[in-house]
């Protein structure tokens, strides 16, 4: 591991925002309570990476209260470095393995899911690991309050094309779908935030694919 590696995991440690893997335990069902001290709706970004657009929701909505997920310390140290320097209050970032979701958080505490940019898992022998498998669907419905929207956001056709047919295969309830978000007419502020990846992306006359749907 290189130095800077080493430096943002030990320096990730330190920080309020951030709460490491079974420290998050004692919050389960009461984050808005105990961590962010308020009684505001609780946001998920599953695989968050750098945190960014955590960071930027955070931003645009005051009155509600986001938690960036990732494993991966290193990456969340720069979301929540820059949330501390900005003074942005309302986001956190948990680092454990989304597997373990349920553990953390109590049924219908949450009130909506991003997944923005993940690892797509294209091989087929890979597919409980894509994030809307219905593995990770149960997962969702057990957080979600009822009537909580799910947004993904991914260049990657495939797994748009998967996410919308298991949509339609466990008769989940459809809001939004595009193959070129910004080419249509859905794009809004919220939509409009770019990641690090997504610049590159679009650079790259790459389409943008966006879901959003729930369980009810």
């Amino acid at each position: 591991m290189g130095k800077d590696k080493l430096k943002r995991f030990a320096e990730v440690a330190t920080f309020p925002n951030v709460v490491q893997l079974d420290a998050g335990l004692p919050f389960k069902g009461k984050w808005a309570k105990d961590f962010f001290k308020n009684d505001n709706p609780v946001v998920l970004e599953l695989a968050c990476g750098k945190g960014e657009y955590t960071v930027n929701l955070a931003k645009l909505f005051p009155n509600k209260n986001f938690i960036g997920i990732d494993y991966k310390g290193n990456r969340i140290w720069r979301g929540a470095k820059d949330a501390l320097e900005e003074g942005v209050k309302n986001v956190g970032f948990l680092r454990i393995q989304i597997e373990t979701l349920m553990d953390y958080f109590g049924e219908s505490e949450i009130d909506e899911i991003w997944i923005t940019f993940p690892d797509p898992q294209p091989q087929v022998s890979r597919e409980k690991k894509r994030l809307t498998s219905p593995r990770f669907l149960v997962k969702y419905r057990h957080v979600l309050k009822p009537g909580g929207y799910i947004n993904l956001k991914t260049d990657n056709d495939g797994l748009h094309a998967y996410t919308a047919e298991k949509i339609g295969e466990l008769g989940l309830k459809l809001h939004i779908k595009t193959e070129d978000l910004y080419h249509s007419a859905h794009t809004d502020e919220v939509l409009s935030i770019k990641t690090y990846y997504e610049k590159k992306y679009l650079k790259d006359n790459k389409n943008i694919n966006y879901l959003k749907f729930s369980f009810e």
